[in-house]
């Protein structure tokens, strides 16, 4: 009964649509659902490849010999 009366309210604010008015409607729904997968399967695909890249930073000469204490005082 609900459902009906539901209905009924509706129907009044569906003849309110213009007919000119221009809306992206089912296509434009279905670009845009097809790009957000898109986007979504190459984050997923980015980050398994990131996942694989083995990358170690190699220390910079002066920082290490810095670091360490071992590096010539500097002259003014």
């Amino acid at each position: 009964m609900s459902a009906s009366l539901a209905l009924t309210h509706l129907v009044p604010l569906a003849k309110d649509i213009d007919n000119d008015k221009v809306t992206p409607g089912v296509l434009g729904f279905v670009v845009f659902a097809a790009l957000a997968v898109g986007v979504w399967l190459l984050m997923k695909s980015m980050n398994r490849h990131m996942g694989k890249v083995d990358f170690e930073e190699a220390p910079e000469s002066g920082n290490a010999a810095a670091a360490s204490g071992k590096g010539e005082p500097k002259k003014a």
